[in-house]
């Protein structure tokens, strides 16, 4: 077991020093749907594009007035939590967020800072949020990237908009999704770490539950009748090096997407992500090909629950 614990320490070591930047790339403009997929989906690369979506006219439009006008009558979903932290471990329990139902204008005072409100609300439900609960807002955007969905022979599985309040936090997790992330106003800072750091990244099981808030504003967990769940619990910027040793040898990237840049987040990358206040975002998520890059890290995964602590 020593030898497969050796290996899997080599094993990220060694894809670093073959093919993997030391921070995330820019791109000033669009590749060619071939180039892009040489340089960037085939070896699983992150890199953010300048001038990618510069004809939307959301980049200018989208701001509360415009919101307002637009969508403020429509009834979304909002992710509710008492701290920011929706899907995330807590204690012993994986959280869910409460999923509120209410109109876009209500969000709106939250986040204009017109209402006062107990708990931190997040726009997240993903699902195609945009085109399934505000089609309203498609014709100040593509529902598609052309030269990504030529690369990759298909159309996005989902097509998700994103707005919240600074509080709002992503925890550590990994997508199966070709991931095009594209900030709109404000902007995100990621943690990335590559498939390959698995070895260093700890899960646990959970039991699963969702906030609820009470009349008196506080909130409670409720559990849920269901299998545990496996989550990360290790936070990338104030890392438990005491309880997580292994993480000490992990390589994360960080970067920060501005308004108007655009993130290809590869499949299978782990990811934390936070936001400037209000900051709007849409993201495209294509399901990524279940092949042998699929099966290795499988295998890799595997490997790591066997070997334990490194």
């Amino acid at each position: 077991m020593e030898a497969v614990r050796e290996c899997l320490r080599d094993f990220p070591r060694e894809a670093r020093e073959l093919y993997l930047n030391e921070s995330v790339p820019y791109l000033d403009e669009p590749l060619s749907p071939l180039q892009f997929y040489r340089e960037w989906i085939g070896p699983n690369k992150p890199c953010i594009i300048r001038n990618a979506f510069s004809d939307w006219p959301a980049l200018s439009k989208w701001n509360p007035g415009y919101l307002r006008e637009k969508v403020g009558y429509k009834i979304i979903s909002v992710a509710v939590t008492p701290n920011g932290y929706a899907d995330a471990v807590n204690g012993d329990r994986f959280v869910m967020p409460e999923e509120r139902q209410m109109s876009f204008s209500s969000l709106l005072d939250i986040i204009e800072r017109k209402v006062r409100s107990s708990g931190v609300f997040y726009v997240q439900k993903q699902c195609s949020n945009l085109t399934e609960e505000i089609p309203e807002l498609t014709g100040d955007l593509q529902t598609h990237i052309p030269w990504m969905s030529e690369a990759l022979g298909k159309p996005p599985d989902a097509v998700n908009f994103w707005l919240g309040e600074e509080s709002a936090v992503t925890s550590m997790h990994k997508d199966h999704y070709e991931n095009l992330y594209c900030v709109i106003s404000g902007r995100k800072e990621f943690v990335l770490l590559p498939p390959t750091d698995r070895p260093f990244i700890p899960y646990e099981l959970y039991q699963p539950g969702t906030y609820r808030q009470k009349q008196d504003g506080e909130f409670e967990i409720v559990d849920e009748d269901s299998p545990k769940v496996p989550w990360i619990p290790l936070d990338p910027l104030n890392p438990d090096f005491e309880r997580y040793p292994s993480y000490r040898l992990a390589k994360p990237l960080h970067c920060t997407v501005e308004a108007g840049e655009m993130l290809y987040l590869p499949s299978l990358w782990f990811h934390h992500v936070r936001q400037s206040h209000g900051c709007i975002a849409v993201n495209f998520w294509y399901d990524m090909e279940y092949d042998i890059k699929y099966n290795y890290f499988q295998l890799v995964e595997s490997l790591t629950s066997a070997a334990g602590t490194l």
